[in-house]
């Protein structure tokens, strides 16, 4: 079974590592890249957990209290029953959580993603085969540059004022993606006189102007059949 690829905001949301070697650190700097308000909780923490910025931890053995309070947990010691243990315990109370390398006792998992600004593309074969995601993310890798996040980050600044300058769906997708065009093709964000160009045409002055010039044209059409 598939897993559904759903995005969700993390951003300061309590979210809980049981585990504090390798595998916990990696789960951490992944779950503090999207803001979570982290704790890690094992007997032992490597140094790299407990000086990361933003995470509180506490150098001792897991205790279900640990989970008042959470929105999301991994798993992730090196004892596969007491991961089996945690998710239980995670389930009875309705948390979701990651048991890591362990499919069965896994609500959600993690995907292979690439982040630049609020653009995130990620991949998964559903556990199965973590070398195909890692395939793919390293193919979309050469896509995903700093200059695409900034492209996302202008477009969506315009979001507001799009929805008030041009009237159908339709109009709006045409504008932001030749906006995105000329990005893309000259490597660079769209100049304030571009944009407005953009929006000028695209928008309720650029309808009014097109109507006109097509009203011109059939009544110049007209006034030739009368000839």
């Amino acid at each position: 079974m598939s897993y559904f690829p759903m995005f969700i905001d993390l951003e300061g949301r309590r979210c809980l590592i049981v585990g504090g070697g390798k595998v916990a650190l990696r789960k951490a700097e992944a779950l503090r890249e999207f803001g979570s308000r982290l704790t890690v909780v094992a007997p032992r923490i490597l140094l790299q957990l407990k000086q990361m910025r933003g995470v509180a931890w506490a150098e001792k053995r897991f205790e279900a209290q640990d989970l008042a309070g959470q929105d999301l947990v991994v798993a992730a010691t090196d004892d596969k029953e007491e991961n089996h243990r945690i998710a239980k315990l995670c389930r009875e109370r309705k948390i979701p959580v990651n048991a890591v390398d362990q499919t069965e006792d896994c609500d959600f998992i993690f995907p292979a993603y690439l982040k630049q600004g609020e653009v995130v593309a990620a991949f998964s074969s559903g556990g199965q085969s973590p070398v195909t995601a890692q395939h793919l993310k390293e193919g979309i890798r050469p896509m995903m540059t700093p200059l695409l996040g900034e492209i996302s980050s202008c477009l969506g600044s315009l979001r507001e004022r799009v929805m008030g300058c041009v009237d159908t769906q339709e109009g709006r997708k045409r504008l932001y993606q030749e906006l995105l065009a000329l990005a893309l093709e000259e490597e660079r964000i769209p100049s304030k006189e571009e944009i407005e160009e953009a929006l000028h045409r695209h928008g309720k002055a650029g309808s009014a102007e097109r109507e006109r010039a097509r009203t011109k044209k059939e009544e110049d059409a007209a006034a030739d059949m009368r000839i």
